[in-house]
Formats: structure tokens, C-alpha cells, sequence
């Protein structure tokens, strides 16, 4: 599963952040963490009502007006974008925003999920309408499908509250990421690397096989900071109750799209939709649910890839 930068998603963070969050938050109440009380992440956010708007919905294929349903590939779990709460069903970021789009368009999202590396190939055989799976727009990929880009995601840290962490100098600093994460492998390993050839200390990256292993050790004090997608850290600090904040910004950004059949009409009818939502304050709404208007964009486009 990947983050941002990694075009084979095969870092993605796994595990049940939003769960081990409540948890932690509890702990640090100084109240039990009985089962009853860490059963499973949110159910869910306010959702936005959004209505349909003819001229976009004039825009999709005749197939898709006809079913009045938009067949949606999705992996999960990649908390807060896409993962199921504690009945099973599927929520998160992108699931909000798809329904607004259903809504703008006057169809029915029906998610479908998949084998990550699955969903692309899907939907060029028509399996699915669209992929929704925090999909980084690349070029490479556009060599496949379209993309109607609807999100920026980089690379972010997170710190206690106070902590006066700077991700470009946290020589000496021990710092908690995602084992095979492209913060794993590539990001913190360069950081390091600048410290010591400039004569100081180390980075002391301390590896876990889960995000939310990661968060915990950080709310803990077990390490300094935490580096992670912007979304994932984003949404761990919204729900941290205040004890975690940003250690700097988000940097090594690139867009998130939905992939689509290459030349469908359907492009066109998603991108519409998603700038009406973005126009009329919807988009924005969804995004400050979730804690992750950070990487809101002004405008959608099709096929937006920077690399």
C-alpha cells in the first residue's frame, strides 16, 4: 500500500489508527481503555447534502445515467481516506466526498472493494466506473487511465504538543515512521544522512509495523516526532484531543485522483462535479470533517500528474 510519492502504493499504512487514538486519548485522561470503550473508529462525520445539477449530470455516460449507479474500486483500509468503521461499513474522506459527487450528479456510489493493485486494470476493462483509492496522479499512470485530480498529499510530521521539532534539522531527534514506508526508506534515511555529513548526530528512526503503533509511541514519548502521509498525520492529530500537532509542513507533494477509462466521458462529468463542490464550499466542508484541509486544491483537473 504506498504513500504519496510511491506509484505502486506498496506502503500504504495499514491498521486501525482511528481505534488506538481513542484508546490512547483515553489513557491519557487517565481513564481505562476497556473494550466497550475502543471498539472501533468513528462510525462517521456530518455529511454534506449535496443536489444534483443537470447540466454536470448531462455529462455522464448514457450507461451510467441509465443504472443511476457509479461503480467504485476501493481498497481499505488508509485511514482517514477509505476504511470501515466498527459495523463494516465503509467511510473516510474520500467515501464523503464521493457520495457529494453521487449527489451533484444524480447517481448512487456503490463501492466495490478490491485488491489495490487490482483497481486500475478494472477499470480499463470496465469492471468499475472509477478507482477511489487515494490514487497519486503520475505520469506513468496516465499512460494507463485518466485522472481527475481531487486532493494534494505530501509528507507530514507530527510532534507532541509544544514539541519545537524541525523536520530539516532533527539531527540526534528520534523520530517513529511505518516500516517499508517511503519515510522509511527514502525520506528520514536522506534526512539522517545530511546530519551526519555535516558532523552531527544521527536521526534516530525507530520503525513499527503499524501507523497506529507509531502515533502511540509518539503520544507515549517513546520518540520525538512521527512522519507519515499528510492525510494519516493530519487525521491523527485531529484526533489526538490535542496532544499532538504539525511539526512543520507538508512537503514532496503530488495530487490524488480518481483513475478513469482513458478518453471516457465520465472524466469530464467527475471534474465538474468535484469543482461545483469545491466552488459552493462543499469540498472544503468534507475536508475540515476528516482534519485534512490541508491538501484542499483550488481547482480539478484531468490528468494533473507533476512526475
Amino acid at each position: 500500500m504506498g504513500c504519496v510519492m510511491r506509484f505502486l502504493r506498496s506502503s500504504r499504512p495499514v491498521g486501525v489508527l482511528a481505534a488506538l487514538l481513542a484508546v490512547l486519548v483515553l489513557a491519557l485522561a487517565g481513564c481505562s481503555n476497556s473494550e466497550s470503550e475502543s471498539s472501533g473508529p468513528e462510525s462517521s462525520t456530518t455529511a454534506v447534502e449535496a443536489t444534483e445539477v443537470p447540466e454536470i449530470a448531462a455529462l455522464l455516460p448514457e450507461k451510467i445515467k441509465n443504472s443511476g449507479q457509479l461503480i467504485v474500486g476501493v481498497n481499505v483500509p488508509y485511514q482517514p481516506n477509505e476504511f470501515k468503521d466498527s459495523s463494516g461499513k465503509i467511510i473516510g474522506f474520500d467515501v464523503d466526498l464521493m457520495n457529494a459527487i453521487g449527489g451533484v450528479l444524480g447517481v448512487t456510489p456503490v463501492y466495490k472493494e478490491s485488491e489495490f493493485d487490482k483497481i486500475i486494470p478494472a477499470v480499463q476493462q470496465g469492471t468499475y466506473d472509477v478507482g477511489m483509492s487515494s490514487f497519486t496522479d503520475s505520469k506513468e499512470r496516465e499512460q494507463q487511465v485518466d485522472f481527475v485530480t481531487y486532493y494534494s498529499a505530501g509528507i507530514q510530521w507530527a510532534q507532541r504538543k509544544g514539541g519545537g521539532i524541525d523536520p530539516n534539522n532533527a539531527c540526534g531527534k528520534r523520530v517513529a515512521v511505518q516500516s517499508t514506508t517511503v519515510e522509511d526508506t527514502d525520506e528520514i534515511p536522506a534526512k539522517s544522512k545530511a546530519c551526519t555529513d555535516a558532523g552531527k548526530p544521527a536521526i534516530e528512526k525507530t520503525k513499527f509495523d503499524s501507523q497506529d503503533e507509531a502515533v502511540n509511541a509518539l503520544v507515549l514519548g517513546k520518540v520525538d516526532a512521527m512522519s507519515a502521509d499528510s492525510p494519516v498525520t493530519a487525521y491523527a492529530i485531529k484526533r489526538s484531543d490535542g496532544a499532538l500537532e504539525p511539526a512543520g509542513g507538508v512537503f514532496e507533494s503530488a495530487p490524488y485522483g480518481y483513475p478513469i477509462a482513458k478518453g471516457s466521458p465520465l472524466g469530464k462529468a467527475l471534474q465538474q462535479a468535484v469543482q461545483h463542490l469545491i466552488d459552493n464550499g462543499q469540498y472544503k466542508q468534507i475536508a475540515e470533517n476528516w482534519g485534512v484541509q490541508a491538501g484542499t486544491i483550488p481547482n480539478s483537473v484531468i490528468n494533473g500528474a507533476v512526475s
